[in-house]
């Protein structure tokens, strides 16, 4: 049986960003007609990796050889002309266009432009691969699933024989992640080499045909899919066994700490993005929120947590541990006003810099912000924040060249771990995460799910905002389900399936329809 061609190959690539080593003597080799994964802890260099053959950086060393010719990719438009593209988390879409505008504006420079003949393309592309694609849809219309569609037909229409996909089903409901995958299975046996970056090692199993690992910036090697299985690639990933069991210890004696009812909250543009949603919170239990992305997730937190305007009915009851039957009211409390009530309430918000940490501070700095100086003024003790900064670079592995480091300068996957260390650290009554594994490698990503059931286990009342549902179910006591904005359901996480919980979020499964 015939070698597989090369589509791409990477050849002893070297690259640094100062002192720092993100990729160091890389060589790999992508084949045509094959889905490769790359998987590797958070600052093992994939993306970096990943950006040289897109041309966002150029390599510092090595080659790298189209086929087996070497090439010069000195950016994104040369690695396009070269039949390369590369489908980013964050998309580049004009949001008051239509996809066949957007997909209009990806011509070459020069090139006339004839509507009828993009739309004649993008609707052949959309057949030949089974893409569900409205062409004359606007942008802002579109879910996030529509969206990335787009995306990836546009790199098709610049004729893209290469694809890499960055953490491409983050966002994605179970039935959308199937849809995308049955895309990339079509892709590929149309002779195109598919790379996509994820931390879900079930997916990776699924879609791919081999999976390449990165490890602190180097290459520890390629394995067939068929040939292996989480545990072992997450050793390679680590270089060390890592249980991979999520524990779910059963509440002990829950005590309801959150009483929400009818919450309703506004855009700023005037829509609804919360409408008249009620639920409890118990200490002693992980209760899990589940939905498409902006369906309201982050408001709700944002409201419990002070930093929303409520519109009017609505109600949120604190029950302190020390006070059961007086509850305080939440409503219209500042998060000063609600720390300096003596309610013990954490957030790991899903901004990290822009409303978690601040940028321009170390890592003792920003654990100063809470005060955590035991009744010193954090302006005169710097001892405490100094230590919490140390543990919390020693529990939770992060990457930084020193406790004064801007955390800006930090990946974002170790920008989290800061966040997530320094809220677990204030011993909260209500801990509320919203997307606290979001970024980070399986390795530290079960670090967090420890520490929450920890969290759990001392009677804390933990809120935990995620996208992968697998873990949802895992995780989680009781799982809320939001659709539109809206309550879909409180469902069992122990009984609850990920089909089920896949339907809510799309509105295709009511509680009606449940018990019909």
């Amino acid at each position: 049986m015939p070698q597989p061609q090369n589509a791409i190959r990477l050849a002893h690539i070297t690259k640094t960003f100062g002192e720092v080593v993100a990729n160091r003597d890389v060589s790999l080799e992508v084949r045509r007609g094959e889905i490769l994964s790359l998987l590797g802890e958070n600052g093992s260099g994939k993306t970096t990796l990943m950006n040289m053959i897109a041309g966002i950086y150029y390599p510092d060393e090595g080659q790298l050889f189209l086929g087996e010719e070497p090439v010069d990719i000195r950016s994104p438009r040369d690695a396009l002309r070269l039949g390369i593209g590369m489908i980013h988390q964050h998309f580049k879409l004009v949001d008051v266009f239509t996809a066949l505008e957007n997909i209009a504006l990806c011509m070459e420079p020069g090139r006339r432009l004839d509507l009828r003949r993009v739309r004649s393309q993008a609707r052949a592309i959309c057949e030949k691969y089974g893409f569900a694609l409205d062409l004359d849809q606007k942008v802002y219309e579109m879910s996030v699933s529509q969206k990335q569609t787009l995306e990836i037909v546009k790199v098709l229409f610049r004729g893209a024989d290469i694809l890499i996909l960055d953490e491409p089903t983050a966002v994605l409901t179970p039935q959308e992640t199937e849809k995308l995958f049955a895309v990339m299975r079509n892709m590929k046996a149309d002779g195109k080499a598919v790379i996509i970056i994820t931390h879900k090692l079930h997916e990776v199993l699924t879609v791919s045909d081999r999976v390449a690992i990165l490890r602190r910036g180097e290459y520890v090697g390629t394995v067939n899919t068929c040939d292996a299985t989480e545990e072992t690639l997450t050793e390679m990933m680590v270089g060390k066994k890592v249980e991979l069991d999520i524990e779910r210890p059963e509440p002990d004696h829950p005590v309801r700490r959150l009483c929400i009812q009818h919450l309703s909250v506004n855009s700023p543009e005037g829509g609804r993005v919360l409408d008249d949603v009620s639920f409890d919170v118990y200490g002693g239990e992980i209760l899990g929120i589940a939905g498409i992305s902006g369906n309201g997730q982050k408001e709700l937190l944002e409201a419990i947590a002070g930093l929303q305007r409520v519109e009017g009915g609505a109600s949120i009851q604190f029950f302190p541990p020390e006070a059961e039957d007086r509850p305080a009211s939440l409503l219209g409390k500042s998060p000063r006003d609600i720390r300096e009530a003596g309610i013990h309430l954490s957030f790991v918000p899903e901004d990290r810099l822009g409303m978690g940490l601040v940028g321009s501070m170390g890592m003792t700095d920003n654990m100063m912000l809470k005060s955590y100086g035991s009744g010193h003024s954090p302006l005169v003790d710097r001892k405490a924040p100094r230590e919490l900064a140390e543990e919390i670079r020693q529990e939770l592995g992060v990457v930084t060249p020193g406790l004064n480091t801007p955390v800006s300068r930090l990946s974002g996957g170790n920008v989290q771990k800061v966040l997530v260390g320094r809220e677990l650290a204030a011993s909260p009554v209500v801990l509320m995460t919203a997307y606290a594994v979001r970024g980070l490698d399986i390795n530290t990503s079960y670090t967090i799910y420890r520490l929450l059931n920890e969290q759990k286990k001392k009677g804390v009342a933990v809120i935990y905002v995620g996208e992968d549902l697998d873990v949802l179910l895992e995780l989680c006591d009781r799982i809320l389900v939001l659709c539109g904005g809206r309550a879909n359901g409180m469902l069992d996480g122990r009984t609850a399936t990920k089909e089920e919980v896949g339907l809510r979020m799309t509105n295709l499964q009511t509680e009606t329809e449940v018990h019909a």
